[in-house]
């Protein structure tokens, strides 16, 4: 039978940490000195005593194990409910949020989607700022993190939490999964304070440098300027861009480094095609700006890279309007948004190793029409890829599709245009941040659109999240009949 308990109980106590998290902000608040932090200090003890009830409440069902229903369960609900309680300190703080723009935002930090629907974020309090990097850099792996170092108390096996969450432990590099989340604690940690102190030696302010730290480690994208990183230098855009391919790169890997192991790095052949399609993609749209004479030269160059590593990342910043690129770069864009990082990175949308298995699968098939009676295996990096990874994969894509022209035509419905439906959509499941068009597009935001479309694209963000499986088990029947 389906016991709720531990579940709350894992639940209370992340409600408790993200709570403790807002005192940050509320200091920054206090040396601002805009009699801003009382929303943090009612935020936070809000949050931590509601946290603290629900674990409470549900302490007495601590025991060993959770189910693998369970296991789902408490990850779609952590997703549920960390926003809103993220989301108070929009309705009470100074930008006087709706509750649906509130968790919009919450919702789109946490899952690292990066779409926004507050203007005016250059004069906003710094701790509203800050925390809206909080949550991204939790939302990038600190969340999972967190959890790893709770569910030991469980007895939980861990590696169900990082299936779950789409990771690729690679073989199981070390022996528990505990190990794991504190080496990746470390390495995220430590590429958070290398991408501030960097951002800072380009000129950056150290406030600045370090929400942006959080939101580029994290492929999050929420910038602290309504010009997103056209706010910033050329040289502060290098280092952006070396950071959101680093984030985008699979993070045991970076284990593996620590442990003195060089060759998996470059031997990983996610690593490589993901290197091989953005310098595809920053070539072409190069030779577009160019030849159009629409950003000549170097500037040109940058702009290509630091959007083409941003959008296919799914970190979402943008240093300037493609929309006015032509419909080529648009085009571009949109399909790129689709792609995403590596397995096991904190990027989200499709990513690199599911379109390496489907490529694998359709050769095997190709080769089997032209000899019928010949025996064909599918390999991905020289192992036979198995029957049930590649239903997994098959499935995943069939219903990402499916989901994108559901919550597309959704969209639609509410009033929405086409180009914004069909990309809002997709920048939401996808967790990409900017959509296209004029008001959704990297010059926009999500402000204009309809209370209906905002809670439509909140729970897309979700889904997109947990990589769509997850939140299609947990609601079927045979999940709660089980």
């Amino acid at each position: 039978m389906l016991d709720l308990r531990p579940v709350g109980y894992v639940i209370g106590l992340l409600v408790t940490v993200v709570g403790a998290a807002m005192v940050l902000p509320l200091l920054v608040d206090i040396a601002e000195a805009r009699g801003h932090w009382p929303v943090f200090l009612q935020s936070a003890i809000v949050t931590m005593l509601s946290g603290g009830f629900i674990a409470l409440a549900c302490s007495n069902g601590v025991r060993e194990g959770l189910s693998l229903q369970e296991t789902f369960l408490l990850t779609t609900a952590v997703w549920l409910a960390l926003p809103i309680f993220g989301a108070i300190p929009f309705i009470l703080g100074e930008t006087d949020a709706r509750p649906v723009d509130a968790f919009f935002e919450a919702m789109s930090a946490l899952t690292t989607t990066g779409s926004t629907v507050f203007s005016g974020l250059d004069s906003l309090p710094k701790g509203l700022l800050l925390w809206r990097g909080i949550m991204q850099w939790l939302g990038g792996v600190g969340i999972i993190v967190v959890a790893m170092v709770f569910l030991p108390e469980l007895r939980v096996g861990g590696m169900q939490i990082f299936r779950s969450e789409g990771f690729d432990t690679m073989g199981k590099i070390l022996p528990r999964a505990t190990e794991i989340a504190s080496r990746i604690s470390v390495i995220y940690v430590g590429m958070t304070l290398a991408c501030a102190i960097a951002y800072i030696a380009t000129g950056m302010g150290t406030f600045d440098a370090t929400v942006h730290a959080m939101t580029t480690i994290a492929t999050g994208g929420m910038a602290n300027y309504d010009s997103s990183f056209g706010q910033f230098s050329a040289g502060t855009h290098y280092v952006a861009c070396l950071f959101m391919f680093l984030a985008a790169l699979p993070f045991v890997r970076y284990v593996q480094l620590l442990t003195g192991q060089v060759s998996p790095l470059w031997r990983d052949s996610q690593i490589r095609v993901f290197f091989a399609i953005l310098a595809v993609i920053v070539l072409a749209l190069t030779l577009t700006l160019w030849r159009n004479q629409i950003v000549p030269g170097e500037p040109g160059f940058r702009q290509a890279l630091f959007n083409a590593i941003s959008i296919t990342s799914g970190t979402g910043y943008a240093n300037a309007d493609y929309m006015q690129w032509g419909s080529f770069a648009v085009m571009v864009f949109f399909f790129i948004g689709l792609i995403g990082g590596c397995a096991g990175s904190t990027a989200c949308s499709i990513k690199v190793f599911r379109y390496q298995i489907l490529v694998a699968s359709i050769r095997v098939q190709l080769r089997k029409i032209r000899s019928p009676n010949g025996i064909f295996v599918p390999r991905f990096e020289g192992r036979r890829i198995s029957e049930d990874v590649l239903n997994s994969v098959m499935s995943f894509f069939m219903f990402f599709v499916v989901s994108l022209g559901v919550l597309a035509v959704a969209l639609g419905l509410t009033g929405l245009d086409f180009i914004t439906s069909l990309s809002g959509a997709a920048t939401a499941i996808a967790n990409v941040g900017p959509g296209l068009g004029s008001e959704i597009g990297p010059a926009g935001n999500f402000s204009g659109l309809n209370d209906t479309a905002k809670w439509l694209l909140s729970f897309g963000m979700l889904f997109g999240r947990l990589e769509l499986m997850v939140v299609f088990a947990i609601m079927t029947v045979q999940f709660w009949r089980a």
